[in-house]
């Protein structure tokens, strides 16, 4: 999400090069990322590094930012979204087209004919969603089963230790469905490396005009409690609390990977060594006791007994 805003075509470079190092496959943009920008610069490392072959590619649709209606899921918006996706990707297929968001102006019929109209053209191979409510995921999910379409296999969601809103409704939903989660904002919109501790540094996020709101909304007592146990692990494990929180993510239940938004390639391969991370059992508890969301009715209690 930051190529083509905050990391240029160098640092793109090296974070691609880094990742596929690293053994890393799955490479997730929008065609909104900076007006598309990010879906050119990934197509133009993708013929630099002759990498097509290799990785699971994957873009999304629908978001039309600074209009009034914000999401677009008609026929008409998607398929030309998505020929506007291949052209800046310069690929003839893409593996993984997900719906950005709902759009509640748009019958999910329509939709989703047009996500199996993509399929059968061609240009992409599976489909998922983002951003969709436990309900929402259940209704596209069940339609596209009842026609006998092409299935929904992943859906994208914020999900961390700060955010376990998902383990609500998403997470259920998803087991009952046999679709993956991807957890997009893995580190906790950055909160979760731990540098915001004590200070915002001068050069993140939090300190940007235009991105400050977006971090700062996860600091705040409860995500200092988090924060604070997440580095008393880590400083145990002899590990960073980027790979501590990481490495507890990748192991939750319907996870298929979190998606990283290292902003630089230094970024990035500071957090990839999670991959190699085991969670004693002790601490998987003691970081689930302290993030724990709060649960009720209708999700929890007497009514969801199994």
């Amino acid at each position: 999400m930051t190529w083509g805003r905050t990391t240029d075509e160098y640092d793109a470079r090296d974070q691609l090069a880094a990742f596929l190092d690293a053994g890393g496959n799955l490479v997730d943009t929008a065609d909104v990322y900076a007006d598309g920008v990010s879906e050119e610069m990934l197509g133009t490392l993708i013929q630099e590094f002759d990498c097509r072959d290799n990785i699971v590619l994957a873009t999304k649709a629908v978001s039309v930012p600074s209009t009034e209606r914000r999401f677009n899921a008609s026929r008409r918006h998607l398929l030309d979204a998505l020929d506007r996706s291949l052209k800046r990707l310069d690929v003839e297929t893409i593996d993984l087209w997900q719906l950005h968001a709902w759009d509640p102006l748009t019958p999910i019929e329509e939709t989703l004919h047009a996500m199996d109209s993509a399929v059968a053209s061609g240009k992409v191979r599976y489909i998922g969603i983002s951003n969709y409510s436990g309900w929402q995921t259940s209704q596209a999910c069940t339609i596209q089963s009842i026609n006998g379409s092409n299935p929904i296999i992943t859906t994208q969601m914020e999900y961390s230790l700060l955010e376990r809103g998902v383990e609500r409704e998403i997470v259920p939903s998803a087991k009952s469905l046999g679709i993956g989660l991807l957890p997009w904002s893995p580190l906790g919109r950055g909160v979760l490396t731990g540098k915001y501790r004590h200070s915002i540094p001068i050069d993140s996020r939090g300190a940007h005009p235009d991105t400050s709101a977006f971090v700062n909304a996860y600091r705040d007592e409860r995500a200092k409690r988090i924060v604070d146990a997440l580095s008393t692990a880590a400083e145990g494990l002899g590990a960073s609390p980027a790979e501590v929180a990481l490495a507890w993510l990748r192991d939750r239940p319907g996870v298929v990977a979190p998606i990283l938004g290292a902003r630089t390639a230094q970024q990035l391969v500071l957090v990839l060594g999670s991959n190699e991370l085991t969670l004693p059992e002790e601490i998987q508890a003691a970081l689930d006791d302290v993030s724990e969301p709060p649960m009720g009715y209708p999700e929890a209690g007497w009514a969801q007994r199994r």
